[in-house]
């Protein structure tokens, strides 16, 4: 007669303590990456469907009668305005004097 033996009576091999040390390791990382990728992909999300924050127009600018500003962009020491009658008009940032006004064709 021979004795089957069941698959629940084997000794299953107990691993090293260095083999189980690295899968608890990896696995520990494994999440650690998980979870960094979706915080960026969430960041990301938040941070393109904000509305971007619009400049605001200067006190010390007084503009010409009848014009009415559409677009407003600073530079190294000026800052200019887009009309509706197609000028920009730069600004010294410093004293709020106009010193060019560009006519768009």
């Amino acid at each position: 007669m021979t004795k089957e033996t069941d698959v629940d009576d084997m000794d299953t091999p107990e691993m090293p303590a260095n083999l189980t040390f690295l899968r608890r390791l990896v696995t520990v990382l494994t999440i650690i990456m998980i979870g960094g990728v979706v915080t960026v992909v969430a960041l990301l999300v938040i941070r393109l469907n904000a509305d971007p924050a619009p400049l605001p127009l200067p006190d010390q600018v007084t503009l010409p009668d009848g014009t009415t500003a559409t677009a407003f962009t600073v530079g190294s020491d000026w800052f200019g305005i887009v009309t509706e009658n197609d000028e920009v008009l730069i600004y010294d940032q410093v004293t709020g004097t106009l010193r060019q006004t560009i006519t768009l064709d």
